[in-house]
């Protein structure tokens, strides 16, 4: 099979390979947080960026290994990953703290893996109570009673 790229689909492509390889938790400031599972293939996407005419993109480390840089990690593919971890934040926030209240209101240490329809409308109820509140002021109002029952 024969694929080919502009040079502007081809940066594209650094840029989602380094994404991709942030979210499973390779950080280009540490090699050795390259994931062993994708390493190979993302030294064969790097390696190719000057063949592609992306050279500018890519640097190579003592040991010959190839990694995106500063003009692929900052500007847009940046954003995106603090956008992504903002998301992420609020997402897990609200939905841990809906879970820990509709488990409270239950009297249970655990929430069954199916819900029934009511306390399905209860967990929504909770959440969207939650993200109106975040959405209004953030964590400024939210308080951690050490040792105690929020």
């Amino acid at each position: 099979m024969k694929v080919s790229f502009t040079p502007k689909e081809y940066a594209r492509l650094l840029e989602l390979s380094h994404l991709g390889l942030w979210v499973a938790g390779a950080r280009p400031d540490d090699p050795a947080t390259m994931p062993e599972r994708y390493a190979g293939i993302a030294q064969k996407v790097f390696a190719l960026a000057a063949p592609l005419g992306c050279a500018d993109l890519v640097e190579s480390d003592v040991n010959g290994e190839f990694f995106p840089n500063e003009k692929i990690t900052a500007g847009p593919a940046s954003e995106k990953i603090d956008q992504f971890v903002e998301d992420a934040f609020w997402g897990e926030l609200v939905a841990r703290l809906a879970e820990r209240d509709l488990r409270h209101e239950l009297g249970a240490t655990k929430l069954a893996d199916e819900l029934s329809d009511d306390e399905k409308e209860k967990l929504e109820q909770l959440e969207d109570n939650y993200w109106r509140e975040f959405e209004a002021d953030g964590v400024d109002h939210l308080v951690v009673l050490r040792g105690g029952k929020g």
